[in-house]
């Protein structure tokens, strides 16, 4: 039994593997031949349609949705785990409410936040608007891993930190935040891969306009909306596949990094 169950695991991992270098392998030699120099001109034109507008506002959109949606997550979770009655109806509430979230379909995260944030308060096709509906798109992915972290914390540890005189403040940020770090920030990544390869709810809120954003009432598109876009016209095919090979690459950029800086905490953390 113990081996058909090993034999089991290996071939679920091989085909893992073989799916997903089929996929890379695919993109990259449907796209590498496309890659020009005029791809990657400061401006958008018929002729070239330059993806680097896209890229600068992907990294623009990932920043200002996590500052938005982190702080919120995380201290949401601190709340149910550290200081709310974990048998109250409010966290049994809360905990239901962000399950559903993490379950609708990002189209009708795009549905909402045009007819609230575009339309209701008038912030129009912008990237604010973008920013808002991701926050609310990503908030299940923080508070649940946040919340999982906190609760495999010994209660032990928090015991001694009181009975060291720490408050419950100190105790948090002191003791249980550097413990969590790590798995805190897992969540984070999970979250900008979740922002970047976005389009559905994106095309309803940042917009399709082909231009780097000026402010946050300024319209736009990221990398994936862009490479989707261009698929959709069928005049720029050759292009979308280009635009999927740096697609990737951005996001193997941002998971190393991610990674790196979650090293670094967790040895700080240490």
């Amino acid at each position: 039994m113990n081996k058909f169950i090993n034999i089991a695991i290996k071939l679920a991992a091989l085909l893992t593997f073989s799916i997903f270098f089929f996929i890379v392998s695919y993109i990259f030699i449907k796209g590498v031949p496309n890659l020009s120099f005029k791809l990657f001109s400061l401006e958008y034109t018929s002729e070239n349609v330059s993806l680097l507008p896209s890229i600068i506002n992907t990294v623009l959109i990932i920043v200002l949705t996590l500052l938005v949606a982190t702080p919120i997550g995380v201290f949401t979770s601190f709340y149910l785990v550290e200081y709310a009655n974990r048998r109250s109806k409010l966290v049994s509430l809360i905990r239901i409410t962000t399950q559903t979230l993490a379950a609708i379909p990002s189209i009708v995260y795009g549905l909402f936040g045009m007819l609230f944030f575009v339309i209701d308060l008038g912030f129009k096709y912008s990237l604010l608007a973008g920013t808002l509906t991701l926050s609310i798109m990503i908030l299940p992915i923080i508070i649940n891993t946040t919340e999982e972290a906190l609760l495999s914390v010994a209660n032990n540890l928090r015991e001694a930190s009181f009975a060291l005189g720490a408050g419950k403040v100190r105790t948090i940020f002191k003791v249980i935040f550097p413990i969590c770090i790590n798995s805190i920030l897992a969540g984070v990544i999970l979250s900008i891969g979740r922002i970047v390869g976005e389009t559905a709810a994106l095309i309803f809120t940042l917009g399709t306009v082909p231009k780097i954003v000026t402010g946050l009432f300024s319209s736009g598109r990221t990398l994936a909306l862009h490479m989707y876009l261009l698929s959709t016209e069928a005049v720029h095919v050759e292009q979308s596949y280009a635009t999927g090979v740096v697609l990737l690459i951005v996001i193997f950029m941002i998971n190393s990094l991610s990674t790196y800086i979650s090293k670094r905490f967790g040895r700080l953390g240490r």
